[in-house]
């Protein structure tokens, strides 16, 4: 990463929402087995993998600096100090050393804040746990990754085999040529614009304007304007585009049978809906992804709506036993990529929507078929907003940076999140992860279970990602909301089983099969 590049307005969000009380890094714990033979040094041996192959995510070697004043977004440079022993890290785990022991570790060392002075990633690697095993818990900003970006970098680091690929080692870097005068290439991108044909089919016109690349206050005032000028190009060949989306919407809203859709996404306040501490609970569990591939099958679904009736399930569980379960649904925040195929980059391509989940339903095939149904309406509903996300998601604003941080403190401080109706009451997400068997230096990776963030308001995320034959559940929570959230974790396989109970063929089928 020679030049510098500047965060997107929604990837420099995630720094400015960021507080003690609530980091916005995600992670992974995941859980490897050394051979019976294994004889080296495995954090060693890891740690030498991970160098020999930071070029191929050169977000890895990438720190933030700061533009004077906070007048604008920050950018992503080079760190010319990067050293992989303050990054990679050799960590201890207590007795009895299993593995929820390293839960309790991991929810306490998720709620640090990184330092914002090296690049924003961390690995732990807890050696010595029972039958062989290797814990690997991993952190990185949000602002420099999602959950897609991320799968895409675990495919990067990691093999596919026991021996560990050979990486071409990094290409010698070119020098910079002197850069052109900024005038010219002004006038150069002003002729380019006008004489290329206008053409409404071709998609959004384009233009790239020069930058100096600097980072003192009138070089930043003079790049944001040539940023302003092609946003405001970029805009205006999508005013169409998001005309139709804000139509579509408002038809949306004004039709009877959409306004049940949006009253079912109101949510109903809930213990789990308060302002959090600076700790986190942390637990993971696994289920089969082939027999919850068969219950979706089977209930006409997806596997992302029996992701959402198992958390449904949880939930209505806990608060059943905590005497505060409320009459309405609750509400499920579900976060949505928006990135294409094969897209790799180190940034955030996200939408979301929000999904009644049903938790008012006891039967849990009802619940399903509920949520089923209210999965497609949210989707219908959602839909034409992710018209407009690639338009708004980088707008800047100078002065914006500081602003939002101030409010962001102020926000956290004042604890509006306990009187405030909740936006949702849950995180829920699923990240669709490699189907193959993976192994770092030697080790076969068996879980990775997700760790992500805990917010105000919504005390409780649960995300997915799938790997191999299975789904690998991390539940993470403000520990002043749920101390214990393995409570929940405990609750999952005996919901899938009620689950899978659910859609079991009758006793008289399956004998008139076997006749």
């Amino acid at each position: 990463m020679a030049d510098a590049k500047k965060l997107s307005s929604l990837d420099a969000s995630f720094l400015y929402l960021e507080t003690p009380e609530m980091p916005m890094h995600v992670g992974s714990m995941a859980i490897f087995r050394l051979p019976e033979d294994y004889k080296g040094d495995f954090f060693e041996q890891f740690k030498a993998m991970i160098a020999s192959r930071l070029h191929i995510a050169p977000i890895l070697k990438a720190r933030l600096e700061k533009a004077p004043l906070d007048i604008d977004h920050p950018s992503w440079v080079e760190d010319d100090q990067f050293d992989i022993d303050r990054h990679i890290f050799r960590a201890s785990l207590p007795e009895p050393r299993d593995r929820a022991t390293l839960e309790r570790i991991v929810g306490w060392m998720h709620a640090k804040l990184l330092n914002r002075a090296r690049p924003l990633w961390e690995f732990y690697v807890f050696e010595g746990m029972k039958d062989n095993e290797i814990g690997l818990y991993s952190k990185m900003h949000h602002a420099a990754i999602d959950g897609g970006a991320g799968a895409a970098l675990t495919s990067m680091i990691y093999d596919i085999s026991p021996v560990p690929r050979q990486v071409e080692p990094p290409s010698a870097r070119k020098v910079n040529q002197e850069p052109r005068d900024i005038a010219a290439n002004l006038i150069d991108s002003y002729q380019q614009f006008w004489t290329q044909p206008f053409d409404g089919s071709a998609g959004p016109k384009s233009l790239e304007l020069p930058r100096t690349g600097k980072s003192d206050l009138g070089s930043i005032l003079f790049d944001n304007a040539m940023f302003q000028i092609e946003t405001a190009v970029k805009f205006a060949s999508s005013v169409p585009t998001m005309l139709k989306s804000v139509s579509e919407v408002i038809g949306k809203i004004a039709d009877p049978k959409s306004r049940d859709s949006l009253a079912s996404m109101a949510s109903p306040p809930t213990i789990l809906n308060k302002a959090i501490s600076s700790e986190r609970s942390f637990a993971g569990t696994s289920i089969s992804l082939s027999r919850a591939k068969a219950v979706a099958k089977a209930s006409g679904g997806k596997l992302n709506d029996v992701v959402l009736a198992l958390a449904s399930g949880v939930l209505r569980r806990y608060l059943i036993s905590q005497e505060a379960l409320p009459n309405k649904s609750l509400t499920a925040a579900v976060p949505i990529s928006l990135r294409e195929e094969g897209n790799s980059e180190a940034n955030n391509q996200v939408f979301g929507m929000i999904c009644s989940i049903a938790t008012n339903i006891d039967d849990p095939k009802a619940r399903l078929e509920a949520i089923i149904a209210q999965s497609s309406k949210s989707k219908e509903m959602s839909h034409p907003l992710r018209a407009l996300m690639p338009q708004i998601s980088n707008l800047s604003m100078l002065g914006a940076p500081i602003v939002v941080q101030i409010l962001s403190l102020l926000y956290s401080r004042s604890n509006l999140s306990d009187v405030l109706p909740p936006a949702a009451n849950v995180t829920v997400s699923n990240v669709p992860g490699p189907r193959q068997t993976l192994y770092a230096a030697g080790a076969e990776l068996l879980h990775i279970f997700p760790v992500s963030i805990s917010a105000h308001g919504l005390a409780l995320n649960i995300t997915v990602q799938s790997y191999r034959d299975q789904l690998d559940f991390g539940f993470i929570a403000g520990a002043n909301i749920i101390p214990h959230v393995q409570v929940l974790c405990d609750m999952l396989p005996q919901e899938f089983e009620a689950l899978e109970a659910a859609y079991a063929p009758p006793p008289s089928a399956m004998k008139g099969a076997a006749e």
